[in-house]
């Protein structure tokens, strides 16, 4: 099988040392020069090799379930995030305002036509060059809002570094522009080369990027982020059109698990996903390959991290109804009774008393019993919820194995996307919730959702938006809980605003379990009960500044050297 190589990006060097002197005869031997690289049959294929970085897969622990998600009200790290807190300051530096990777995308468009051969053998390459050069123009736009549209190689003496800001929609109309060109040329999942981008990622990708825009601008509609002009339904049309067509293509498929209870473990937790039908892109870790993602060992610890409060009562219990209601619910006094009869998805999420926890040869050696509240350092879990998401028992956990395979993108969004567009823009019928969020629930044997009696949960976060809304993104949220989105969902609902002033909370506290913790001390709580991490950090709840934090501000640097540029809101 072929897997995603990382390879150095040499070929600009290279062609850097081009300019030898007239006064030779015969070029350089040791080098090889524009034309000739372009003119190896498989030039375009090496060269598109080095955009697969950008798939934060293979860094250690550092994303995967056990880091993503820690900038959100999904989990509660060791130390508050800044941006939340309203502490984020200007950088002196060009920070995360960087064109380089698109700069390198625009040279292979613009050369790859001196390979020899058809477009039709050249196809798949120009569709990945399009990707790409959606995908980094899309994380410049959630970071910055306007951003400089450049659809050609800039040079030092280009004038286009010296124009102003693109407006954001115009921007992302050029980024589904070149997802189109992606979904044309990009071959199927099943004829595509194993690991390489297909037609199903960009459908994917294209509705993720409609999605976030159309509920950006109709939610920042009355804000300094807004944008005028525009029709934000457009967008939201656009999701649900790409998600719809992917759905009707059939060629992804949820994976179904023979337990419920395996579900999440089946998927996040294995090692090969080559059989899984959900995998529209992955990632197999090779340690002798010096490719590793080390989540087993860091799942066995607390990780200086935890499972907040808020995400863990977003669960259902298992006869459909919110904890708020259901007379299934058995209360928060001890994590057994937390997922007792609560949606399979919970308990899979984090650890329970009687998983096991180290397995070897298939024997189990030790059953987890309580969360690592009282350990230090890296060790420790923050809220008394300790993460579980991307667990397996196949192997000892205790031992840093890390050849779990890294998910890229699966199936499971674009059934979420589909359903959020849909009734973003007020059209929503039970057809579309049974072949979108029913098909979620029913591998985990959750009830369906009826859309003409949604039970009343006055726990709602959004009690102003319809109660569709409201589950559809519940559904989101347990679904794809620590992979990564939740951030994102918040800031393109403008949700953070209802953070403002709030702490995160853990789990209630048990002094039984923890007689040598000391309240108030060695662990903080609330008058509650309940494990309550930032009390003196944050004694006033998170700071976020609504008018400001949305968005990143310019780099002083950038701002300097071009006078065209302006700053966000808030910033100046």
């Amino acid at each position: 099988m072929k897997y995603i190589k990382y390879i150095a990006p040499v070929l600009f060097i290279l062609l850097m040392l081009n300019s030898c002197s007239k006064q030779l005869d015969l070029s350089p031997q040791d080098t090889i020069t524009n034309a000739q690289y372009w003119s190896q049959p498989n030039a375009l294929t090496i060269y598109v090799n080095q955009f697969y970085t950008a798939f934060h897969v293979n860094s250690g622990y550092f994303v995967s379930p056990f880091w993503a998600d820690i900038n959100s009200d999904d989990m509660i790290p060791g130390t508050y995030d800044q941006r939340l807190a309203g502490e984020n300051t200007a950088s002196s530096g060009n920070a995360n305002w960087n064109f380089s990777r698109i700069r390198s995308v625009n040279y292979g468009l613009e050369n790859y036509q001196r390979i020899q051969g058809t477009f039709s053998q050249l196809s798949a390459g120009v569709g990945e060059l399009k990707f790409f050069r959606a995908y980094f123009y899309f994380g410049l736009v959630k970071l910055y809002g306007d951003v400089s549209w450049l659809s050609k190689t800039i040079n030092i003496d280009s004038k286009e570094l010296y124009d102003g800001r693109t407006k954001r929609n115009i921007v992302i109309d050029s980024v589904l522009a070149d997802l189109d060109s992606a979904i044309a040329y990009l071959p199927l999942k099943a004829s595509a080369s194993p690991n390489r981008l297909n037609k199903e990622c960009a459908l994917l990708f294209k509705s993720r990027v409609a999605l976030y825009e159309g509920t950006w601008e109709k939610y920042h509609a009355s804000t300094p982020f807004g944008v005028n002009g525009t029709d934000f339904q457009k967008y939201l049309q656009a999701a649900a059109t790409a998600s719809k067509t992917l759905i009707d293509l059939g060629t992804a498929q949820l994976f179904i698990p023979d337990d419920p209870y395996n579900y999440f473990r089946e998927v996040f937790g294995n090692t090969d996903l080559s059989s899984n039908p959900e995998m529209l892109l992955w990632k197999k870790n090779i340690l002798a390959l010096g490719m590793g993602l080390h989540i087993q060992g860091a799942l066995y610890q607390g990780g200086d991290r935890g499972l907040s409060k808020s995400l863990v009562e977003s669960f259902l219990c298992k006869d459909g109804l919110p904890i708020s209601t259901s007379p299934l619910y058995k209360g928060d006094d001890n994590l057994t009774d937390v997922v007792t009869d609560r949606d399979p998805r919970l308990s899979q999420s984090m650890w329970v008393p009687g998983e096991p926890y180290t397995v070897k040869n298939n024997v189990v050696l030790e059953y987890f019993s309580l969360p690592w509240l009282d350990k230090t350092g890296e060790l420790r879990c923050t809220s008394g919820y300790q993460l579980a998401k991307g667990r397996t028992v196949r192997v000892e956990l205790a031992k840093d194995d890390g050849e779990t395979a890294s998910i890229i993108f699966r199936y499971a969004e674009a059934l979420l996307n589909y359903a959020e567009a849909k009734a973003e823009l007020g059209s929503l019928t039970q057809a579309d919730v049974d072949i979108s969020i029913n098909k979620l629930r029913e591998r985990v044997q959750m009830p369906d959702l009826n859309i003409s009696a949604i039970a009343t949960d006055p726990n709602w976060l959004y009690p102003a938006l319809s109660p569709e809304i409201n589950e559809i993104r519940r559904e989101r949220r347990v679904e794809l809980a620590c992979e990564g989105y939740r951030l994102d969902d918040l800031e393109r609902w403008a949700d953070i605003d209802r953070l403002v002033g709030q702490r995160p909370l853990g789990a209630k506290f048990k002094q039984s379990d923890f007689p040598t913790l000391v309240p108030g001390t060695s662990i903080l709580v609330n008058a509650d009960g309940y494990i309550d991490p930032y009390q003196k950090a944050l004694p006033t709840g998170y700071k976020f500044k609504v008018d400001r934090d949305y968005l990143l501000p310019i780099p002083q640097l950038e701002l300097n050297l071009n006078e065209n540029l302006d700053q966000n809101p808030g910033w100046q």
